[in-house]
Order: structure tokens, then C-alpha cells, then sequence
């Protein structure tokens, strides 16, 4: 009932998820795009609520609230040592997979955007925390990610919204070109880690399905910029067949697609040999963060 009542309040976010539904489905009818734009709101209001009654509980009150499958994708992959990068997406309650994943393989190292409003950053942090979990700012995070991976960890790096152009390529998301991310793809590259896909949604009984995996398959030819591109779309791809089965637990309100290629541009990398964009994680300001919509 909030979620819907935010939705009539909101209409210019309501607006662009519904655009961004008819673009990305548009065989789907008016009454779908509005209804899955109103179930969006929804989805995050209960979201919310979710986080903000987890915050103190036992970990393990949690975990009895969730269906895990795949884990044996991250326990075998970083059984291998070197740790392992894990793409993530803003679906479901990716929060709540989170501070659970730390209680079944260790602690996770999550690259993120400090949020706005100081006060309720620390209090995010202190929740991502909670379970031993280690939170890296995405300024300056390159030797922190690094560290991380050496020591064995997984680091999880949501990549599914928008960035400037000149940090990122253009993939194809729902058969548009999307600015994206390319830090897990030349992460993978450089440090020769598996890369183990990660997903927790909300079922209609109120549980949480975990999913980890399966790994993404890739080896390199040599051509890093190639090699980078087409990982990037490979993680992409994924993301996109998460989101067609869970349309209203995505965030829609992201302008995804706010970025335009130049006329005439395709995918974008970095030199031959270099990793594409580490100012995504080394340089101070917004440099590779994801845009606001």
C-alpha cells in the first residue's frame, strides 16, 4: 500500500519506468506497462520495510527466511583461491543477499556508491557490516578490490545501471545499446578470478530465493578490448534474463539508457593491453558511477 501510494505521488519516475517497460517489451499492452510499473513500487516499498526490520536480527533468523541454491558455484570457485568476482544487479532485495551470503562463505567485499545523506550511509554501512561483510567506496577501490581478491574473497560489483560514456562500452540490453560497466569483465581479465553471477528475489509466499551461479564462462584471446567487451555483454545478457523473469522486482525508475551512443559509435574499450576503466575505481568524483536517472 505504500509502494502504490508513493507510485501516485511520483509521477515523473512512474513516467520513466513505464517508458523504459515499453521499450524494453513492447509487445506488452498499456494495462501490463502500467500495472508492472505500480508492482514496481511496490516491490521496493516492501523492500524497505524488509531492511529495515532485518537490522539487528540474528543472522541465521534471516537465513531461515530464504531457499539458497547454487552455492556450490562460490564454494567451488573460491575453493580454486584468488577470489572471485560476482556481478549484481539492483533486483529482488540484493541487500538481503548480501549480509546472508557473508554467514554461508565468509565475508563478501561490496564495492559501492557512498549514498548522499551521510547519516543514512552510515547506517547502510552498518547494516552491510553487520555480518562481517567489508563495504569499499567505489573512490580509490582498485587496490581495495584487489587486497580483497588476494586474500581469497568474493567481491560483489553491481553493474546494471547507466554510466558516462567514456566509462564504459555500449552492450545490448532488452536490444538497446546501454552504457555499462566493464570492472567485472577486466577485473576477470586481469586477475584471472571465475566470475559467479548472484541474484535474491522475492517469492509470492514472502520467502527469498538466493541464487548463486553458474559461473560465466570466458577465456581470453589476447585481445583484451575484445575480450572485455564481450564478457561485459555476457554479464549483461544474464542480468537481462533475470529481469524478464522478475520484471517488476528491477529497478525501472534508473534511466538505464540516459547515456547515447554518438552517431556512428560502437563498443568503446580502452587501448589494446590496458584495463579499460579503472577510473571506475581509482579516480576521486563520479568517474564510472552510476548515473542518478
Amino acid at each position: 500500500m505504500l509502494g502504490r501510494l508513493w507510485c501516485a505521488l511520483d509521477a515523473r519516475h512512474r513516467a520513466i519506468a513505464a517508458d523504459n517497460l515499453r521499450r524494453a517489451f513492447p509487445e506488452w499492452d498499456e494495462e501490463r506497462v502500467q500495472a508492472t510499473a505500480r508492482g514496481v513500487y511496490a516491490h521496493f516499498a516492501t523492500v524497505l520495510l524488509d531492511i529495515l526490520w532485518m537490522e539487528g536480527r540474528p543472522v541465521g533468523e534471516l537465513l531461515a527466511l530464504a531457499d539458497v541454491e547454487g552455492l556450490e558455484h562460490m564454494t567451488a570457485a573460491l575453493a580454486r583461491g584468488g577470489g572471485l568476482i560476482s556481478p549484481l544487479a539492483h533486483i529482488g532485495n540484493w541487500e538481503f543477499q548480501g549480509v546472508a551470503t557473508a554467514s554461508l562463505i565468509g565475508p563478501v567485499a561490496v564495492v559501492a556508491r557512498p549514498l548522499d545523506n551521510p547519516a543514512l550511509d552510515r547506517r547502510l554501512v552498518s547494516f552491510r557490516a553487520s555480518t562481517g561483510n567489508i563495504v569499499i567506496y567505489k573512490q580509490r577501490a582498485l587496490p581495495q578490490v584487489l587486497q580483497n581478491l588476494h586474500a581469497g574473497r568474493a567481491v560483489g560489483i553491481v553493474v546494471d545501471q547507466n554510466v558516462q560514456a567514456k566509462d564504459g562500452i555500449f552492450v545490448q540490453f532488452f536490444g538497446r545499446p546501454a552504457s555499462t560497466t566493464t570492472v567485472a569483465a577486466a577485473l576477470a581479465l586481469k586477475t584471472g578470478c571465475p566470475i559467479v553471477p548472484a541474484r535474491c528475489v522475492l517469492r509470492g509466499d514472502g520467502r527469498y530465493r538466493m541464487v548463486y551461479g553458474p559461473p560465466v564462462e570466458w577465456s581470453g584471446s589476447g585481445r583484451r578490448g575484445d575480450d572485455v567487451a564481450r564478457l561485459t555483454q555476457d554479464i549483461a545478457s544474464i542480468i537481462e534474463g533475470w529481469v524478464r523473469e522478475t520484471p517488476e522486482q528491477w529497478l525501472w525508475l534508473h534511466r538505464r539508457w540516459k547515456t547515447c551512443p554518438s552517431r556512428g559509435a560502437g563498443v568503446v574499450v580502452g587501448a589494446e593491453g590496458s584495463l579499460p576503466v579503472p577510473s571506475d575505481l581509482s579516480e576521486p568524483g563520479q568517474k564510472g558511477v552510476p548515473q542518478d536517472d
